[in-house]
């Protein structure tokens, strides 16, 4: 049987940080890299489907709801990489979990077992303090948070570790901050370069280098392409990719995130 794949939340409270976008190349990068990775939409909105140009036949509704096995479900988009989508239905999935026993663990016992044909699963999660998102982070191992690089968006930063500490302590699931990752990120602005040291203070290592605001991160989803495919010799080609090096070092070395800056910083 094969191990346990790597199991990695994208999440953040705030709107408009960019975690579409960085689920989608994250997970394209690691299929890049020779993984085998599943990319999960666990918001309605159903961007990632959209920005690749896929619409399942099933969802991820049918999963949680349905008990459909997500093998099955998923839609091969690219070499390595499949994609469980999501749209509209969710919201009635969100209701099924609330009437549910264990109704923050169903996501995990549903794709417990069926996803290890995979090495590593990245999970889009949308920005709402949600019971959806609640079994999102009690399937993943670890998150990741994209921060934009402005005020409002490091305030939002407490808000996100407050919610993995509750996940840790009242849902006894140890799920590890992985990373911080800043975005829209513009060295010419000063509100930039203060995000980037504020973020480097609070988390040291674990603040990933940042996603500089690059205007082809913003066309690729109109050519259904990821930023590897679309432009990649691009400075966002290149952040990403930087990105998914990190992410798998980790991995390869076993490395567990020290909880010291993050519990400080939500204290």
């Amino acid at each position: 049987m094969r191990a346990t794949p790597k199991r990695i939340a994208v999440f953040n409270h705030k709107g408009g940080t960019g975690k579409t976008t960085t689920s989608i190349n994250l997970a394209a990068g690691l299929a890049e890299s020779g993984r085998r990775v599943l990319l999960i939409d666990a918001d309605g909105q159903g961007n990632v489907g959209a920005s690749l140009g896929i619409a399942g036949q099933r969802t991820l509704y049918h999963v949680l709801v349905n008990g459909a096995k997500a093998s099955e479900v998923a839609v091969p988009v690219r070499e390595g990489l499949d994609v469980l989508t999501s749209n509209e239905s969710l919201a009635a999935a969100e209701l099924f979990l609330a009437e549910r026993p264990n109704r923050d663990r169903i996501m995990r016992e549903r794709l417990g077992d069926a996803c290890r044909d995979y090495d590593t699963v990245v999970i889009d999660c949308a920005p709402a303090l949600s019971l959806m998102n609640q079994n999102a982070m009690v399937y993943a191992d670890s998150v990741v948070v994209p921060v934009a690089c402005d005020y409002l968006s490091l305030v939002g930063v407490k808000q996100v570790l407050r919610t993995i500490r509750n996940v840790r302590e009242l849902l006894q699931h140890d799920v590890q901050l992985l990373g911080v990752l800043p975005t829209f990120f513009d060295v010419r602005n000063r509100i930039s370069r203060e995000a980037i040291l504020t973020l480097r203070n609070h988390f040291e290592r674990r603040c990933y280098d940042p996603i500089r605001i690059n205007t082809k991160l913003r066309e690729a989803p109109s050519a259904k392409q990821t930023i590897f495919e679309y432009a990649p010799k691009s400075h966002g080609a290149e952040d990403y990719m930087r990105l998914v090096q990190r992410v798998t070092a980790v991995a390869a070395t076993g490395q567990r995130a020290h909880r010291r800056a993050e519990l400080s910083a939500a204290s």
